[in-house]
């Protein structure tokens, strides 16, 4: 009965399809790549994967694009067709953009003026904003999350139900468009509405790869959305042999068979690697996002299921992938459910909402070819290279005290390492015992009276700003006055370190280099950095900081009168007082530190590095940069990975320092991960840095990686690009830039980026023209007259991408940066 059912699906649906008006002026035949209109119809063919043979048909019907056909052949047979009649599902969750108090406290320190186009500018940046969660009134991690009785034109906490707002896809299509991109097709149905957002349907072909991209990309005039959406495919035939495939975070394989009681709604798949497979009469399509810009940063990769099916009717169903709505609130950690900020859309930009399907003839063979793109969620091995994973708020110490000892296993080493990184640093020990003992001091009541907590007015949270930079017309607006701002300190509880003094400054610090050390072998370094957030150096050297350590340096905040800057401790050696940030550029000069601005433009480093760029500690080699972290915010118009916060700052920050006598500015891979265990999605929120090292150099010495890391010999990558070889050769008008690529998902266009000192320019090339899994060479002609430094990085179609290190030009003939 199944069987005949199946078949009638396939086989002898008769459709009133609409006329179907097709542009193609934007189209070119090319050999393995065609499209072929009608007046009802359009056929794309081409060759796939090792020259697979398939073939995808659309028609119009009442307004709404239909999959008419999805087909393939096997090797010297007939066409085999997976999909018959199917339609696009999206559907989309929007809510209300809000900056928050983490952003609007270091702004307000360093003498900002509140107004509309200061929070026009820095709310799209929000980390600490959860739009969905609603009432969601409760402030959360030291009242970083929005203010509660609104500002300026925000308005305050709770969220109300009637700000969420969800729809799904609804069309309106007439005509369609086929567009060649180099080896591509592009095919778009414009006339779709989808919640606050309207545009076109868009698929985009690629030959050489059984890979199809289907997107939803639209645009809203409204002036603060965020939003989630979900993807996926409807109207899927079951036939006998049906069923949904997975592995679930641990790898093992599960499945569901269709033929129990209807499902009310979308059921969420956790799945490792984000893939799930729809297994067919004759053959299977896997469904799965991009791997990295589908995910806005968060303080945990908790899987949450980015998959879904859903079984509509006894002979049909529907599957693809989703964005969760909310945190987990995972028992034994802080509640982070305030922590997710979703998406943001800027008011007139193109938001791309991307579902990737891959069709195949089985099963198996689609999973692991979906798996691939990501190398199944693996680091690759480079020769000459040491993968490097930074600002991991792991816990470190705690946590193999917990576990038994200073090397005892823990999760967050173990499924980092398993990952392919084979260098882990984390950044929550060795901060120095003044600082820790301000983090349990500093707190002070948090409220005064019904007043909402004004802090959020002061520099990043509790540092005890001056007087002078609290700004005036934004405590008139809270009905604060300045009395409210100048707690009493809060009694220190006993028992605390606080109430106990610290006689040992430098215990805790010995502690987390042991531990380090301890959790390292010949093949795997744990590298033990710190972030400087707390205390007057923190204050001063602006933001957040991160310490990149060469070997065990032991220093504390703070410096009296006449001490010395070092001093010779029995048990440590020489240990220093930092009473400036002069003291702490020197300590780097003298133990060969390094130190990065994490986070720049967003949370605890909002408005920075702007507000540093020419003090003396920033032009300092040893400040080295940035810290790379997209979705801090995530836009969906982003072709880049943190194409927004992070690109452009960085250019800024080389033509600050463009004709200033220190290097070129970098940037580094971050996370922002609290904590990670096995079957977190680990690979898909954490970009690493490959460095040029032939070794790892023996557990305790971290010095060789902190000067592979001074003379940029590094790149930064999400994984699926990696730059094997690079270097700028000759000079002038006969200058080159010369790298060896690969990739995994079709790469989009690789980039020479410049500045003169004022000004950013690119030079972009296309390579839409290249297969999927592919590699090569570029060797591009570049005029370096009148620019000051340069920078290359190659991006694919996924936003994925790795970058090289800037540049500074010179007027000397040969290579100005080889590696």
């Amino acid at each position: 009965m199944k069987a005949a059912l199946f078949a009638g699906v396939m086989l002898a649906l008769v459709v009133e399809a609409d006329p179907l008006q097709c542009d193609l002026a934007g189209y070119k035949a090319l050999a393995g790549l065609t499209a072929t209109a009608t007046g009802s119809d359009l056929t794309v063919a081409w060759n796939g994967t090792r020259n697979q043979p398939l073939r995808l048909r659309f028609v119009i019907e009442n307004g709404v694009p239909v999959i008419e056909e999805l087909a393939l052949k096997a090797r010297g047979g007939s066409w085999i067709a997976l999909l018959a009649h199917a339609t696009p599902e999206f559907r989309v969750v929007s809510g209300l953009r809000r900056i928050t108090n983490q952003q609007l406290d270091p702004l307000a320190g360093i003498g900002v003026k509140i107004t509309p186009e200061i929070l026009k500018k820095y709310k799209w940046e929000a980390f600490w904003d959860a739009p969905l969660n609603v009432p969601g009134a409760e402030p959360a991690h030291n009242d970083c999350t929005p203010p509660q009785r609104g500002v300026l034109n925000q308005p305050g906490l709770p969220r109300g139900p009637d700000e969420i707002k969800r729809a799904t896809a609804s069309y309106r299509a007439q005509s369609c468009s086929v567009k060649t991109n180099g080896a591509r097709l592009e095919i778009s149905f414009p006339g779709v509405q989808l919640g606050v957002f309207e545009g076109r349907l868009q698929f985009t072909i690629y030959r050489g790869s059984n890979l199809i991209r289907m997107e939803m990309i639209g645009v809203t005039h409204e002036p603060s959305v965020a939003y989630k959406y979900d993807a996926g495919v409807d109207g899927v035939a079951i036939a006998p042999q049906s069923r949904i495939a997975w592995r679930d975070p641990a790898g093992h394989a599960q499945e569901f068979r269709f033929g129990g009681p209807l499902q009310n709604g979308p059921i969420t798949v956790t799945s490792n690697n984000r893939v799930v497979i729809a297994e067919l009469a004759n053959g299977a399509i896997a469904a799965f996002p991009p791997p990295h810009n589908f995910f806005w940063a968060r303080e945990t990769s908790y899987n949450l299921g980015y998959n879904w099916y859903r079984q509509d009717s006894e002979s049909s169903f529907s599957f693809g992938v989703r964005q969760a709505e909310k945190e987990a609130n995972l028992p034994g950690t802080e509640d982070r459910r305030q922590n997710f900020a979703l998406r943001s859309a800027r008011p007139g930009t193109e938001q791309r909402m991307p579902i990737y399907l891959y069709a195949g003839l089985g099963a198996d063979d689609v999973a692991e070819q979906a798996a691939a793109f990501t190398r199944d969620d693996h680091f690759q091995a480079l020769a000459g290279f040491q993968v490097m994973a930074t600002h991991f708020h792991m816990g470190l110490v705690g946590k193999v005290q917990a576990a038994g000892g200073p090397q005892a296993k823990i999760p967050d080493l173990e499924v980092l390492r398993a990952a392919g990184i084979n260098i882990v640093a984390p950044i929550d020990g060795g901060a120095g015992a003044a600082s820790e003992v301000a983090a349990e001091t500093e707190r002070g009541p948090a409220r005064a009276g019904n007043v909402d907590n004004p802090r959020w007015m002061q520099w990043t949270r509790a540092l005890g700003a001056p007087p002078e930079l609290i700004l005036d017309e934004a405590l008139a607006y809270t009905g604060v006055k300045r009395s409210d701002l100048h707690f009493p300190p809060e009694e220190p509880k006993p028992g605390t370190r606080a109430e106990r003094g610290t006689p040992d400054p430098f215990r805790s610090q010995a502690i987390y280099y042991d531990v380090a050390r301890r959790q390292s072998d010949k093949n795997f370094v744990v590298m033990p950095n710190t972030e400087i957030l707390r205390g007057e150096i923190a204050r001063n050297l602006g933001g957040h900081s991160d310490l990149l350590i060469s070997h065990p340096v032991y220093w504390v905040q703070g410096r009296a009168p006449g001490q010395r800057l070092v001093e010779d401790d029995p048990r440590y050696g020489h240990v220093y007082h930092l009473g400036t940030v002069a003291d702490m550029m020197e300590m780097t000069h003298r133990e060969n530190l390094l130190i990065y601005m994490p986070h720049p433009e967003s949370k605890g480093s909002t408005g920075f590095p702007t507000a540093i760029k020419d003090t003396a500690h920033f032009n300092d080699e040893n400040y080295r940069g940035l810290g790379f972290r997209w979705g801090m915010g995530l836009d969906g118009s982003e072709q880049r990975l943190c194409e927004y916060r992070c690109l452009p700052l960085w250019d800024d920050l080389n033509n600050w320092v463009a004709n200033r006598a220190t290097p070129a500015k970098y940037i580094q891979a971050i996370s922002e991960i609290y904590g990670e265990s096995y079957g977190d999605d680990v690979y898909a929120n954490n970009p690493v840095n490959y460095v040029k090292l032939d070794r790892l150099p023996p557990p305790g010495e971290w010095g060789p990686i902190i000067n592979a890391m001074k003379n940029g010999e590094y790149f930064v990558t999400s994984g699926e690009v990696l730059i094997s070889n690079y270097s700028i050769e000759g000079s002038g008008e006969r200058s080159a830039v010369v790298a060896k690529v690969e990739w995994t998902f079709p790469l989009e266009m690789v980039e020479i980026v410049w500045g003169d000192g004022q000004k950013t320019g690119r030079q972009v090339i296309s390579a839409t023209d290249l297969p999927p899994f592919g590699s090569h060479r570029f060797e591009i002609p570049f005029d370096t007259t009148g620019k000051k430094w340069v920078r290359f990085a190659a991006w694919d179609s996924a936003g994925d991408g790795a970058m090289e290190q800037p540049a500074k030009l010179t007027d000397v003939a040969g290579p100005v940066s080889a590696r």
